[in-house]
């Protein structure tokens, strides 16, 4: 087969205005794309309907109403059921590792963290917007009378944005800076100014300038640079990497919408009936079913409460859920064949990044801006926090190229399985992030952990080992068990994996993801489910570069990476 990807030959994309970033200076901004704000500003004082009645009891909106009476929830939230338009909220699961804190003497040396935009108006390709002019064409013309439940519609009208943040996202991301200022301030050497990163998008850039005002201040920019990259068809840029992957926006990749649209005739043909008996001679259609669910968690952020919400039943939600979860696994996931090729980029960056070296693969390698990795400073190796911003699709094929097979289980779009990994809500809500930390321990730690809260070192550790370095990864506040994914690390209580053993399955991964063909070959769209590895089928390769000197003889101090 033939393939041929534009852009092998190039450090960059072609040049805009000669630049590839700008670097501090975000406003005015010069690439934010399409955006719109809404119609109308929220006004709950106003238009909140809640108590709902005098059967339920009153919890004030903090600051969205979310206290709506859903049939068949016995008091459990439907926002947590919303998939990638879910607001931020940690994992309420986990992933399968317990918590715990650092063994006595242990010492957080470094975080790299990788956050997702907060709320938002829907995109400029959402149909929620196409099914609004529909239902106001349908009461405009008579072709529906909408009672019952459905009265509301009779005065209701589409004045949602679009793109940009609404004020819950910025609360989400300002909000996420406080704790991360809580978590890792004591990281922050006040002599030095970071350098943050985030695509050029208005949600992208007004979410990372948030989240800097929370974790240093208003004054953030005497602390950091925000060096903001081109997110533009033609482009490299690892935090949006779909860009430079043609077949992630093909059909080739869509197996996970297809498998979703099986699963919404499913879940939703009880409730098609209910709003078709209540919309005078209107026959509703699934798609417009969909519309109207996707509807209340838009509208819920954007205005406070939405009225769309309690037209479904709780275990419609959780199908609401699965049906992100079946779009994001075959679009963006495990089942997938251009998943590795979106994310890998981002791994070869955290790969240098640990072996304290600029990114120096040859252009064409991945999606990666070489001009601007290869120079310490755009792509600086002395810092100890690291923020970088993406979005939802972009984190999840990431964590794919990381090889994160905890979430390659097979999703039926029949149903749910058991014991379901892959949860979307779960890992790239709004305000999603993923953590890397750093852990320089003065001995092997332990891989069971003590009963006894304050036991003494000798509980933790080996100690007639030597100082020990360890990642830990967490995902929404939560561990990630990194021998579940990686059968080269210890099976430990505490989920790490030793610093020189990650470091070697990270050097292995660039081969694997195949980003040439994954992303630019001409190959036949896989049918769902046939894909298990975010890589086209029927394609391998065996490779794994020279670790270098400093990934297996590194030297740490009391300060981190010497």
């Amino acid at each position: 087969m033939l393939y041929k990807n534009p852009y092998k030959d190039r450090a960059t994309a072609p040049p805009l205005s000669g630049l590839s970033s700008i670097a501090s200076a975000t406003t005015p901004e010069l690439w934010p794309g399409p955006t719109t704000t809404g119609a109308i500003a929220p006004f709950l004082a106003q238009t909140n309907p809640a108590p709902f009645g005098h059967q339920a009891s009153f919890v004030p909106n903090s600051p969205l109403e979310t206290a709506v009476p859903i049939a068949g929830s016995n008091n459990r939230s439907i926002f947590q059921l919303h998939g990638q338009l879910s607001s931020y909220f940690p994992n309420p699961d986990g992933f399968g590792a317990n918590e715990y804190p650092l063994p006595p003497g242990a010492k957080l040396t470094h975080v790299n963290v990788l956050h997702r935009h907060g709320a938002r108006y829907p995109t400029g390709s959402s149909s929620v917007a196409t099914f609004g002019t529909k239902v106001a064409e349908l009461t405009a013309n008579g072709s529906a009378n909408w009672t019952g439940d459905l009265d509301f519609i009779n005065s209701w009208t589409y004045e949602l944005g679009a793109e940009i943040l609404v004020a819950r996202g910025r609360q989400e991301l300002f909000d996420s800076g406080v704790l991360h200022y809580y978590n890792y301030g004591g990281l922050y050497n006040t002599s030095t100014k970071i350098i943050a990163r985030t695509p050029s998008q208005d949600r992208m850039i007004k979410s990372a300038e948030y989240f800097l005002a929370g974790f240093f201040g208003q004054q953030w920019t005497r602390n950091a640079s925000l060096e903001v990259i081109i997110e533009h068809t033609g482009f490299n840029n690892s935090l949006a990497g779909y860009y430079q992957c043609n077949n992630s926006n093909t059909y080739v990749s869509a197996g996970g919408s297809n498998a979703s649209l099986i699963w919404e005739d499913k879940y939703l043909a009880d409730a098609r009936e209910r709003l078709t008996e209540q919309s005078g001679g209107y026959n509703w259609t699934i798609s417009d079913v969909y519309n109207a669910q996707t509807l209340c968690p838009y509208e819920t952020v954007a205005f406070g409460y939405s009225a769309w919400c309690d037209l479904f039943t709780y275990e419609e939600w959780e199908g609401f859920e699965y049906s992100i979860d079946l779009q994001f696994h075959g679009n963006n996931g495990f089942a997938s064949p251009s998943a590795r090729g979106v994310g890998i980029g981002y791994v070869e960056e955290l790969y240098a990044r640990l072996s304290n070296h600029v990114y120096d693969l040859p252009p064409g390698s991945t999606n990666v801006n070489v001009t601007l990795d290869s120079n310490n400073a755009t792509f600086p190796l002395n810092q100890t926090l690291y923020f970088d911003f993406s979005h939802d699709t972009n984190i999840l094929s990431i964590l794919v190229a990381f090889g994160v097979k905890q979430f390659a289980q097979d999703l039926p779009a029949t149903g749910p399985p058991k014991d379901q990994q892959l949860i979307v809500s779960h890992v790239t809500p709004f305000g999603a992030r993923v953590w890397w930390e750093i852990i320089l321990a003065p001995h092997p730690v332990l891989p069971k952990r003590p009963a006894k809260l304050k036991a003494p070192a000798s509980e933790y550790y080996n100690t007639t080992g030597k100082p020990t370095v360890y990642v830990h990864q967490l995902i929404g506040q939560r561990t990630l068990p990194l021998h579940r994914s990686y059968p080269e690390c210890e099976v430990r209580d505490d989920g790490w994996c030793e610093f020189d053993t990650y470091l070697e399955i990270l050097s292995g991964l660039l081969s694997q993801a195949q980003y040439e063909y994954s992303c630019f070959g001409d190959y036949p769209s896989p049918p769902y489910g046939t894909v298990t590895d975010g890589v086209p089928p029927n394609t391998t390769a065996k490779y794994k570069r020279d670790l270098g000197a400093f990934a297996l003889g590194h030297t740490w101090g009391d300060n981190g990476r010497i």
